[in-house]
């Protein structure tokens, strides 16, 4: 089986029409400081993490097109899973910076936070002009 290295000798034997060890390890020690600069603080990963979960993603979508807040059992009809799911897909929402939580006496409240909607309305506007 081929090894990164390997396969990273055989792109720069074809670009450089020769390659040696050292140009190797020149452009491995290039992508290890790019992983660096890419993943290390990565403050949004979180964000797109919960994103990568439907009824995470279909509770945001909502609340970024209702641009207001919205009581638990506003968003409960709007997924098909149990009231504990969409409770903990909520609290994973505000952990990740997508909403927002206020309690009401016996209510809580859940509203987008501009970090969600930066996200949807750029994604859209790059889909759309596609």
């Amino acid at each position: 089986m081929a090894t990164a290295s390997d396969r990273i000798r055989r792109l720069l034997s074809e670009q450089l029409q020769e390659c040696c060890e050292a140009d190797v390890e020149r452009r491995l020690d290039e992508l290890g400081t790019l992983a660096d600069d890419a993943f290390d603080g990565d403050a949004v990963r979180p964000a797109f993490a919960a994103l990568g979960n439907e009824t995470r993603y279909r509770l945001t979508r909502a609340l970024v097109v209702a641009d207001e807040e919205l009581c638990v059992c506003e968003l409960e009809p709007l997924v098909d899973v149990s009231e504990s799911a969409v409770s903990h897909a909520l609290s994973d929402l505000v952990e990740a910076g997508l909403l927002t939580r206020r309690k009401a006496g016996n209510w809580r409240y859940y509203e987008a936070t501009p970090l969600a909607t930066a996200l949807f309305e750029t994604a859209e506007a790059e889909v759309t002009t596609e």
